[in-house]
């Protein structure tokens, strides 16, 4: 049977634009959800960040940023900035998503070494929600249903 866990992670940015490192807190919520193959969901509620993936390298975070500011410029005459001035976090969001997924094996997320998650801050600085949802078999389970699928291999053997 699957199980599912939600978890609230409240992350507080302090600056209009930033990269939040929130693996740890992600890992943190894989580990204690207790399913050990599944998948693992983070979103943000909100329209104006996004969720990335990338290396945690202080230059390259520079970088990141200065991309997203130069594809979404503040300013660029969107027509949104004539109902609320930021039209730009809204479509940073938006092209860039504010879901990511990542399998969970052996109650880990499978991630590439130099994979760490993040909340990209385009609006703030903010309290921000991101909302994680492990989904998948919990130990005990797996073990039961491994044996399961055994049981039933060894009927099909037996009636053939």
């Amino acid at each position: 049977m699957v199980k599912v866990f939600f978890q609230d992670i409240g992350v507080p940015t302090k600056n209009r634009a930033e990269l939040v490192d929130i693996t740890q807190d992600v890992e943190g919520t894989v580990r204690g959800s207790e399913i050990r193959n599944g998948l693992c969901i983070i979103h943000s509620v909100h329209s104006t960040t996004a969720i990335i993936v990338n290396e945690n390298e202080a230059g390259l975070a520079k970088d990141i940023l200065k991309k997203v500011q130069q594809e979404y410029e503040k300013g660029a005459d969107w027509l949104h900035d004539k109902v609320d001035d930021n039209a730009d976090a809204h479509l940073a969001s938006s092209f860039i998503g504010s879901t990511r997924m990542f399998p969970v094996r052996e109650g880990r997320s499978e991630r590439g070494t130099w994979q760490n998650i993040f909340l990209l801050e385009s609006d703030g600085p903010r309290p921000r929600r991101i909302v994680v949802e492990v989904l998948g078999m919990r130990s005990h389970e797996h073990r039961a249903s491994e044996q399961a699928r055994a049981n039933f291999s060894r009927i099909l053997t037996l009636h053939s």
